[in-house]
């Protein structure tokens, strides 16, 4: 049995990857590249280019390659980018679902795990969010992963396939020298990449309910991530059902403002910042409990923040030397 991991050439996915390979699963990745790298999938694991919403190159690889467990990571994850582009958002993300439900269920795949995120809270009305929680998304990015939920779940309903949905947090570090995080939204890369071009990182939104101003996130480590996946893919594999949703979360908010002071001790960079206004779809706070995952997918956070932005630093040559 084969392992297919949709978007397995990005930043998580490449973790996610190697990690099921490590733990001795068959693997498959389909990217499209898109924002992807070809170099972070290791040779030793099959690789086929193309995107989900090509519903002939997913038929072919789920058959090609005997695909009877699906990790969907593949889509378009930028929140506040969503709220400009929510077309290409809901073609990548919920038309690119339907595709590749349609042909899993076409060739009675029977394992699914899905990449969902804390976007589909919104602002919780709560300190720390479980499973529970109202699903407020204020972007089309949030309301595109909660629509893929329904989707799954609405799918396995009919069929004989066994699901569940991780709910990301802010994903940072890094598990390998060799894999980094290059998205031009998110908050380490966009400071590793003004620091090293000799900028002032910038800032968005000074001006949230927050003891300092800033945003307050719940930022998890890639690689405790991926083991994550692993575990779930297992659970499923063994025949065991598991809760239709998990939060990957630490149960403990940072600001922004705070990462900042992480990324100058751990650097050994002085730096100013620069503000701006806030981003369309950012919520001011969202932190969540990870105690459902910890009891069933033996999730454990064992690195503090500054150990998270050392991981991240330490992969960031390659991304510079890319770029």
């Amino acid at each position: 049995m084969t392992w297919m991991l949709t978007g397995g050439a990005g930043f998580i996915g490449a973790h996610v990857a190697r990690a099921m390979s490590e733990a001795g699963f068959d693997v498959v990745v389909l990217d499209d590249l898109s924002s992807g790298h070809r170099e972070f999938v290791p040779r030793e694991i099959a690789f086929v280019e193309g995107g989900v919403t090509d519903h002939d190159l997913v038929t072919d690889t789920i058959a090609s390659f005997d695909v009877d467990g699906v990790i969907h990571l593949a889509g378009f994850k930028y929140a506040g980018e969503s709220v400009d582009r929510p077309l290409h958002t809901y073609t990548q993300n919920v038309i690119g679902a339907h595709v590749l439900l349609s042909a899993c269920a076409a060739a009675d795949v029977g394992r699914f795990v899905f990449s969902s995120s804390a976007a589909v809270y919104g602002t919780p009305g709560v300190d720390v969010v479980s499973e529970d929680a109202p699903t407020r998304p204020e972007s089309p990015y949030g309301e595109s992963k909660l629509v893929t939920e329904w989707l799954l779940r609405d799918v396995a309903k009919v069929t004989h396939m066994r699901q569940t949905s991780l709910r990301y947090f802010n994903v940072v570090g890094s598990g390998y020298a060799d894999v980094y995080d290059a998205s031009p939204h998110n908050l380490f890369p966009s400071v590793f990449r003004a620091l090293l071009e000799g900028r002032r990182p910038r800032i968005n939104g000074v001006d949230y309910p927050t003891d300092d101003g800033t945003c307050v996130r719940d930022y998890v480590d890639v690689a405790a991530l991926a083991q994550a996946h692993v575990r779930a893919a297992a659970a499923l594999t063994e025949g065991h059902d598991l809760e239709p949703v998990y939060n990957l979360g630490s149960g403990t908010g940072v600001s922004v403002r705070q990462i900042l002071e992480s990324i100058r001790q751990v650097t050994g960079v002085a730096f100013e910042v620069d503000t701006g206004p806030r981003r369309p779809g950012d919520p001011a706070r969202i932190v969540a409990s990870g105690a459902l995952a910890a009891r069933d997918l033996g999730w454990r956070l064992d690195q503090d923040v500054d150990a998270m932005v050392a991981g991240a630093w330490r992969a960031w040559p390659k991304a510079a030397a890319a770029s």
